[in-house]
Parts: C-alpha cells; sequence; structure tokens
C-alpha cells in the first residue's frame, strides 16, 4: 500500500511552496504570508462570484456552497496561524534576557 505525501493532496497548502519548506525554495517567511494572504483574498473573490452566479440563475447552488466552505476553510486556516504568531510573539517577550 502506497502512502502518498501530505503536501500533494494538501488544498490548503500555499502557492509555490515546496513539501521540503520555504527555504529550499529560496523564499523567505514573510512572502510565504504574503501568498497565504493572497490566497485567501482569491478564494474570498470566487465565493463571492459563485453568490452572484447564483442569485442570477447562471450558478448552480452547490458550486456557491462548496466555494463559501473553502472560503471559510482559508479563513479559519489564516486566523489560526495569526493566533500562533502572535502567541510565538508574546512567549517571545516573556523571555528573560
Amino acid at each position: 500500500m502506497a502512502i502518498t505525501s501530505i503536501g500533494a493532496s494538501n488544498p490548503l497548502s500555499l502557492p509555490g511552496a515546496s513539501s521540503s519548506g520555504a527555504a529550499a525554495d529560496g523564499g523567505d517567511f514573510g512572502s510565504s504570508l504574503a501568498a497565504l494572504l493572497e490566497s485567501v483574498e482569491s478564494t474570498a473573490s470566487d465565493a463571492n462570484a459563485a453568490v452572484a452566479a447564483m442569485t442570477d440563475g447562471t450558478g448552480e447552488v452547490h458550486t456557491a456552497m462548496l466555494a463559501l466552505q473553502k472560503a471559510e476553510t482559508s479563513m479559519q486556516l489564516t486566523v489560526q496561524v495569526r493566533n500562533k504568531l502572535v502567541q510565538a510573539y508574546q512567549d517571545l517577550m516573556r523571555m528573560p534576557i
């Protein structure tokens, strides 16, 4: 039984990020965060377009619901990444020198 890589099938993986990390790509942490925010923005605009198409009768309800769920999931991921970053910053600030 073959085991596939998680990075290959992860729908929320960052665009341009490899499974070996951002350092292998030559990218930095800031560009990874920018790519994540850009991805969230694009899924939100896709969801808005799908809802607009559904309301004017040219789109399907299930397509709009899937787009909304994808946008919500990517937003939740972004909020959790932000929470972890804030927590890490606070932990660093509490460390004695």
